[in-house]
């Protein structure tokens, strides 16, 4: 059952967030803006316009006082997400910027680049200073930070998932289990392991320290663009080009819902920080629905 449609973009969706507290959400598209909607009315608060490219990743910080957003111009934005006043722009990628994440202080962003910068760049979030650039991947396309320490998993075209740290560069674990490009990563939480997926159309769970494949979840029946893990660590949403999101237990891979409300191919999908309900997007449309796991 949907409670709420957001139809306030023009274009395609490509990235999703709820704000921490879980009053809002924040999509961007490729219609050039970011804007901060109410979930439950889907009203508009914000449209952040700055950008001068299509809007392919965004992340709240920690506290829930900024955000940063990247484009295909290469380009990111760091803002007021309660004003859409812009108080950063770095600008150091050459384009394509497919996932931005926050250090857990909020103190450092992690950026990644995909067509023509394979780059992840590590950068102090006040002042834009660079910290690290990690180059041992062709095309980024995920590179999330984990949410408890100094590791950052980045996740390429290469078929490769390496799990490193962002402040010395140190790479620990070269994940070698899939088959082709990995486009969508995440920390599970309350565990040491990573959930990974891309166009092998599966989904691989796995630990962080040895890279050992714990089980790989065969649901879907195309390329696995977008995933996300609830709060409590407890289930998986997974989502692509067969237009489903399936929601599915962590710690058995056994299905427990299947959405199949959207028309079109799934780019993004998040969980609130309750865990009650889930955000997914799909063509220029935000669905509000509930975690059909509680």
């Amino acid at each position: 059952m949907v409670i709420t449609r957001y139809h306030g973009h023009s274009d395609h969706i490509f990235a999703l967030a709820w704000s921490p507290d879980g009053r809002t959400v924040a999509s961007g598209s490729r219609d050039r803006t970011v804007r901060i909607w109410d979930p439950s009315s889907g009203e508009t608060l914000i449209v952040f316009a700055e950008h001068p490219r299509y809007l392919l990743s965004l992340a709240w910080s920690p506290d829930g006082q900024r955000i940063a957003s990247g484009c295909t111009g290469g380009i990111v934005h760091i803002w007021q997400p309660m004003t859409g006043h812009k108080l950063l722009t770095f600008p150091h990628h050459v384009r394509f910027i497919r996932s931005v994440s926050w250090s857990p202080m909020g103190d450092y962003v992690a950026s990644g680049g995909e067509y023509g910068d394979s780059t992840v760049q590590i950068w102090q979030s006040t002042t834009g200073e660079m910290q690290t650039i990690h180059r041992s991947q062709y095309r980024i396309f995920a590179a999330p930070w984990s949410p408890t320490s100094n590791l950052i998993a980045s996740g390429s075209f290469d078929t490769t998932v390496q799990i490193w740290n962002p402040l010395s560069g140190e790479l620990y674990t070269t994940y070698r289990g899939h088959s082709g490009p990995v486009y969508a990563v995440a920390w599970l939480p309350q565990s040491r392991l990573l959930v990974s997926a891309g166009h092998d159309k599966t989904v691989h769970i796995w630990s962080a320290e040895i890279g050992e494949t714990h089980f790989i979840y065969h649901g879907h029946s195309d390329v696995i663009k977008t995933l996300a893990c609830s709060p409590d660590g407890a289930s998986i949403a997974s989502a692509g080009n067969d237009r489903t999101i399936q929601i599915w237990s962590a710690q058995t891979g056994q299905l427990v819902a299947t959405y199949r409300d959207h028309h079109t191919w799934v780019r993004a999908v998040a969980w609130s920080p309750d865990g009650k309900w889930i955000a997914s997007a799909s063509d220029k449309v935000v669905h509000i629905w509930p975690n059909p796991s509680q």
